[in-house]
């Protein structure tokens, strides 16, 4: 499937995972893919549905261990940037390492686990350091672990981005943790990624998305698919995951969401490439 009008120059998807069977596994994880979704077969997604680039994020399913998606960023080092998954006693040259390999951010996932201890030195430290080499953290939470994060991301010295509209609970939006949520997207320097509606409630991500669009959100809104929608793949096509944004956008706020915003959160406009001594990918998954 094909979006109905082609996308502009230089639109980048913000969010998709690579990973093969095989891989070493984190010890604590709440899934276990028995499929592969590789980088070939990601960049042919992109190929077909003409986007120029995409953002790999580390799945919380591999934990610390970087390596598969550092692999995956050299083999096409023009189309794809990384966030990875780092301790917060990271040091700072390992920092410099994956800055320099296409990471451009880390991710806290906090489904299922605790917020962390973001006042303490460890982790202020880190957000000092990421700060230092233009990284963001990544942050993917729900409902109440907003209040716990709130003024710590308000205080973050460096961009903070709030993954899946911040998986809404209610398509009221009054839901605990909500105001919280929004007094922190309305700070200057958190964004958010429109993406993945169906880990959210029923109608919620929708709500959200449009109460953003009419507050100003727009200036610091990105897109990702989710490829390939792990947990949640049946019946998902990767046209439709754009579609379902656009659908409440107009051709400037797309260009703006696409192209232009993640020019600026990334430090990057990706160029034409491809994947670096390819090998036959399996079939996309749509």
């Amino acid at each position: 499937m094909t979006f109905p009008e082609p996308p502009p120059p230089a639109a980048v998807d913000t969010h998709a995972h690579v990973f093969t069977r095989g891989l070493r596994l984190a010890d604590e994880r709440r899934y276990s893919p028995d499929y592969d979704a590789t980088v070939d077969a990601y960049v042919s997604l992109l190929d077909a549905h003409g986007l120029a680039a995409g953002v790999l994020v580390q799945p919380s399913f591999l934990g610390t261990d970087n390596s598969y998606l550092l692999e995956a960023l050299r083999r096409a080092p023009d189309r794809l940037r990384g966030v990875a998954v780092v301790a917060p006693r990271t040091p700072g040259e390992e920092l410099d390492r994956l800055a320099e390999a296409g990471v451009c951010g880390i991710r806290l996932n906090l489904i299922g686990r605790p917020v962390p201890p973001l006042g303490e030195e460890p982790w202020q430290r880190l957000g000092r350091e990421l700060a230092a080499r233009g990284l963001h953290v990544e942050v993917q939470a729900r409902q109440r672990q907003w209040e716990e994060l709130e003024p710590w991301l308000l205080r973050w010295p460096g961009a903070v981005v709030i993954d899946h509209l911040g998986l809404p609970a209610l398509p009221s939006l009054a839901y605990p943790g909500a105001a919280a949520l929004f007094r922190l997207l309305a700070a200057p320097h958190v964004w958010v990624k429109a993406a993945a509606p169906y880990r959210s409630a029923p109608r919620a991500a929708t709500a959200m998305l449009r109460s953003l669009l009419c507050t100003g959100a727009v200036e610091r809104m990105v897109w990702g698919s989710d490829w390939p929608w792990t947990r949640h793949e049946e019946g998902r096509v990767y046209g439709t995951t754009l579609t379902w944004l656009t659908a409440e956008l107009g051709p400037a706020e797309t260009r703006r969401i696409l192209c232009a915003n993640p020019a600026r959160l990334l430090g990057w406009t990706p160029t034409a490439g491809t994947v670096e001594g390819s090998r036959t990918a399996a079939a996309p998954r749509a």
